[in-house]
């Protein structure tokens, strides 16, 4: 596979197994894919604080998603969004009406329940978000220019395994 500026991870896990250190004798392939997951994790965290400040300065990073789900699947009821999520209604709600409030949304009534509301992004939210996809699509590519185009296929499909197997 691929080796980055950043491989020194393997060489860490495998002096902690050595040394008997805080993974007790955890496999050195597992203690591996656990400190990769926490730093890319981490630097998913401010890049998603970075993303949603280019959506809007005001835009809480939490929200961010809910943004790219509706600009991936449309418009949808508050309770889908909760659940994808994994939020309350309360939580959910409050985070919608911080998007309308910010004029990315728009909730309307569902015609197939007139108690539910459907929400879906308005013309500046979807603008807003695509703009902001393109260019971390972009940083992709720039960052990953050096790599085999398999590379970034296979790392694309083994994280979509990965996330697969975490949904259930």
């Amino acid at each position: 596979m691929h080796d980055d500026a950043n491989g020194d991870a393997k060489d860490a896990a495998d002096s902690a197994v050595r040394r008997g250190g805080p993974a007790g004798g955890a496999d050195p392939e597992f203690l591996s894919l656990e400190r990769e997951l926490t730093v890319l994790l981490r630097r998913a965290r401010a890049s998603q604080g970075e993303m949603a400040r280019e959506v809007h300065p005001d835009l809480e990073p939490a929200a961010y998603g809910l943004l790219i789900r509706l600009d991936e699947l449309g418009r949808q009821r508050a309770t889908e969004l909760a659940a994808y999520i994994g939020v309350g209604k309360a939580t959910m709600s409050r985070q919608l009406r911080a998007l309308e409030e910010l004029g990315l949304l728009a909730r309307e009534p569902d015609p197939a329940d007139g108690r539910a509301w459907l929400v879906d992004l308005t013309e500046e939210g979807r603008s807003r978000v695509g703009r902001v996809r393109e260019a971390r699509r972009a940083r992709y590519v720039s960052q990953l220019a050096h790599w085999d185009r398999r590379e970034v296929a296979e790392l694309a499909r083994l994280l979509h395994q990965l996330n697969r197997v975490m949904e259930k």
